[in-house]
């Protein structure tokens, strides 16, 4: 789950989007104006979704605020202007990407997901006592070094990640197999027992990886 932003004044637009959002699993906040978008973005939101036609402060400009005090916050420009220069511009004004009106849903989640991944990482994760360090691709629990396979490292850190928060079972196949994934994830709950096994977490009384059922999983952060 990542925290979103959306700053766009078409409730037309907004309100389903933002259900659409929160389906994915997503946190998301609405503003309606430059002004107040700028003034609820915050060192723990994840990604911002900005109009450029705003009834404010033009859409460019938030952007360049935002990168002024964020310049790692990644910011995918919603524009109802079709025009190359127009989008142009809005990468030049330090926007990540961007996505014309109307747009498919599908695209928009996307280009979501990609400026997620893009977003710079913390080196090291730690939760409880597990240890990950992402760039190394190396996990510790205490000062144990624990031997684990790719899809097993992936999915412990994107759970580590979000430690707290729920992760959905379609998430999770999405992100550490494959986001056009749509069959079965059994192979899912394999992986789940071996990574428990491994992390010495007991499925019975699970202190680390909690089942969520018919949800996913959390990471329990204590």
């Amino acid at each position: 789950m990542a925290r979103l932003l959306l700053v766009e004044d078409d409730a037309s637009i907004a309100e389903p989007l933002v259900a659409a959002l929160r389906r994915e699993g997503h946190d998301v906040a609405w503003s309606p104006t430059g002004e107040t978008g700028l003034a609820a973005v915050g060192p723990d939101t994840d990604l911002v979704l900005l109009d450029l036609g705003l009834p404010d402060v033009d859409g460019l400009e938030v952007c360049r605020r935002l990168r002024q005090r964020l310049p790692d916050l990644p910011v995918l420009m919603l524009t109802a202007r079709a025009e190359e220069v127009d989008a142009v511009v809005g990468l030049d004004a330090g926007a990540d990407d961007y996505v014309t009106k109307p747009f498919r849903l599908a695209e928009l989640m996307a280009r979501i997901r990609a400026a997620l991944r893009r977003a710079p990482a913390p080196a090291v994760t730690t939760v409880q006592d597990v240890r990950i360090d992402l760039a190394a691709r190396r996990v510790w629990r205490g000062d144990a070094e624990l031997d684990l396979s790719a899809k097993e490292f992936d999915l412990l850190a994107l759970l580590a990640g979000e430690a707290g928060r729920a992760v959905t079972r379609d998430r999770i196949m999405r992100e550490v197999w494959d986001e056009h994934w749509y069959g079965p994830t059994k192979t899912l709950d394999m992986h789940i027992s071996w990574l428990r096994k491994k992390l010495g977490d007991d499925p019975a009384a699970p202190r680390l990886i909690t089942t969520l059922r018919g949800v996913g999983f959390r990471f329990e952060t204590g």
